[in-house]
């Protein structure tokens, strides 16, 4: 399929889904931060290799932190050039943002997808013409994509064991994220593995459990407050999948007097996450070093488009997903974050002793924030 005909493709596909808006990309050098509007194409050199990264939803704290810059620098090193778009969480509109990607002549691409299964269409067009595709973070379901990830089965199980280990019996609501996202059901998967026992004894009540629309802070604040309603309070324990989400669960505690007796999980490491840590008003957030992930993406990125097999990329093993899919893939271990292992991030230059300890009670302080 001629490149011109893919783009045609993908555009089709676009309408049917309906309207939407101007994309966004970064067309300029790869040092450039984030997203910015341009639909210019890209002026490369013959042999130069351009790698076109789709963003879900650039706002999140993580991507322009960690992932992006990661990514970009690794580009960077292999002589790459760098385009970016953000969807701004609409899967309609990260359709015709990968038709503008490739339009501006990406070799590879990197999707984190908002819609798993609505973005299969502009993979499969992709591969056809022979630009590999990562899916970045979040499944897509084609066994001719690379998934690079966190084992996120691992990360909920990693979450669940704290959280147990404070509260094995008891109410436990649990607050999920976007039910589009596959990433979801693999961390319940891993919450399943540790406290699955303990519900099916009896030991364990889970009094509610919900998705929560596009892993929004606002709308898990919503789920926990009603949560909190109608169980009058009695929720012993929570179980949120990511940082984000935990945020707004122990905004609903703290209106109730109820935050920091109440342990809540988390992940990704975000900032303000990890000085709940310190607080105490959560009580663990699994980190994924996503500036590990955005190295291993843009390595593999490059691999890919010079026309390394899949098979053949470093760090690969292979998987069966959820819809049956031999999935080849890159997974790299998490690491849970408590209270008394704080330091860790502190020594990697995640965040720094400031930002961790602030508002900390000196009374009830971690070691981290000690020294």
């Amino acid at each position: 399929m001629k490149r011109s005909v893919l783009v045609a493709a993908i555009a089709t596909i676009v309408a049917a889904c309906g309207g939407v808006g101007d994309t966004t990309t970064t067309a300029g050098p790869a040092t450039t931060a984030g997203p910015t509007t341009t639909g210019a194409p890209v002026t490369t050199t013959a042999d130069e290799l351009v790698v076109g990264v789709s963003w879900n939803n650039y706002n999140e704290e993580r991507w322009a932190k960690t992932d992006e810059p990661n990514i970009v620098a690794a580009l960077d090193a292999a002589g790459a050039k760098y385009i970016s778009s953000d969807a701004g969480s609409s899967a309609e509109q990260q359709l015709a943002d990968v038709e503008n990607l490739i339009s501006q002549g990406a070799d590879a691409l990197i999707i984190l997808a908002q819609d798993g299964t609505a973005i299969l269409p502009a993979v499969t067009a992709a591969l056809e013409q022979g630009i590999p595709v990562i899916a970045y973070d979040r499944l897509i379901e084609d066994p001719g994509a690379l998934y690079i990830t966190f084992d996120n089965v691992g990360v909920g199980r990693l979450q669940a064991e704290v959280i147990f280990g404070l509260v094995p019996q008891g109410n436990y609501a649990i607050i999920k994220g976007n039910s589009a996202d596959a990433n979801a059901d693999f961390l319940r998967a891993g919450y399943e593995e540790v406290i699955g026992g303990a519900v099916t004894a009896g030991a364990i009540t889970i009094v509610c459990e919900t998705y929560t629309d596009n892993w929004l802070p606002d709308v898990a604040q919503t789920n926990m407050e009603q949560c909190l309603t109608q169980q009058n309070n009695a929720i012993d324990a929570v179980l949120s999948e990511n940082d984000g989400m935990a945020g707004g669960v122990v905004a609903a505690l703290e209106a109730q007097g109820m935050a920091g007796s109440i342990p809540v999980s988390g992940q990704d490491g975000d900032l303000a996450a990890l000085n709940r840590v310190a607080i105490g008003t959560q009580s663990v957030s699994v980190w994924k070093d996503s500036r590990v992930l955005g190295k291993a993406a843009g390595e593999a990125a490059v691999a890919l488009a010079q026309g390394t097999a899949l098979a053949d990329v470093a760090g690969v093993v292979q998987f069966t997903s959820p819809g049956g899919n031999n999935m080849t893939s890159i997974l790299l271990a998490p690491l849970p974050i408590t209270k008394d292992n704080l330091d860790v991030v502190v020594d990697a230059g995640w965040i720094t002793v400031e930002e961790l300890c602030q508002n900390v009670d000196a009374a009830t302080a971690p070691a981290a924030c000690a020294a």
